[in-house]
């Protein structure tokens, strides 16, 4: 059976852990120490490695944990990042524990940037800092229509794939996402499912395909009440979904 759980790491980084008996895998390790203690506290095996972006809080730990266990370390094709044994991108498939990812690429944060979605009865996707719970990244490389069509690509993927990102920014996202669609019924309740969460100091992810296209603004670019938030606010650029979504992350980096 493979166990999933996130190992904190900085103040709000999530890296995740995948465990199956004595071996293990780890997602974008920006950290090697809370990594390492884990291995030692466990006495487990660190084989593999996935790798989202270039980001040094998703890639700073490589070099103390490829000396440690000489892992499998699946990542872009990307010279800057050192220790990537297997450069991997779109439509590319590797098997861990007994799952079978594909990779997407989902550039927009960075150009360089992948997601690891693996089918089947509970699909899983690892997607960095793409797609947020209730939000997405910033775009530092990308364009907004490059940064939409790969998250119009992850939402298309099923209703019920667990979302693992990278950070615990949800209840931030959440705020935002209530002033751009306040009469969000679903939105609103999950934010009070969030805050009790974060109230036992619990991590508000993973999160679902199904709820982020529920309450996620970014993942709903051709709702009229965003459009009309928008309009309201000043900021509307057009009626097209791509021109939605720029409008909102636009709003976003300065709420």
């Amino acid at each position: 059976m493979l166990a999933i759980e996130p190992i904190p790491a900085f103040n709000d980084n999530y890296i995740w852990l995948l465990q199956r008996g004595e071996q293990c895998a780890v997602v974008d390790p920006g950290d090697a120490a809370p990594v390492l203690s884990l291995l030692r506290e466990r006495n487990v095996q660190l084989t593999t490695i996935f790798i989202t972006h270039h980001h040094f809080d998703h890639v700073g730990g490589l070099p103390e944990l490829i000396a440690h266990a000489q892992p499998v370390v699946y990542g872009p094709d990307n010279p800057a990042i050192t220790g990537i044994t297997h450069a991997v991108g779109e439509g590319d498939s590797v098997s861990v524990f007994g799952r079978d990812f594909t990779v997407f690429a989902v550039p927009g944060h960075t150009l360089d940037h992948i997601a690891f979605f693996s089918p089947g009865e509970e699909p899983l996707l690892f997607c960095g800092d793409t797609l947020f719970a209730g939000g997405c990244g910033r775009m530092f490389e990308g364009t907004a229509p490059v940064m939409h069509a790969s998250l119009s690509t992850l939402a298309a993927l099923p209703a019920e794939t667990r979302v693992y990102c990278a950070h615990e920014y949800t209840q931030a996202n959440l705020r935002f996402a209530q002033a751009a669609e306040p009469d969000n019924s679903a939105l609103a309740e999950r934010v009070k499912a969030v805050a009790r969460l974060r109230a036992q100091d619990e991590p508000s992810v993973p999160s679902s395909i199904a709820v982020e296209r529920a309450t996620n603004p970014f993942l709903r670019c051709a709702e009229p009440a965003l459009i009309a938030s928008l309009q309201r606010e000043g900021k509307w650029q057009g009626d097209a979904p791509a021109s939605v979504f720029a409008a909102l992350r636009s709003w976003k980096d300065s709420f």
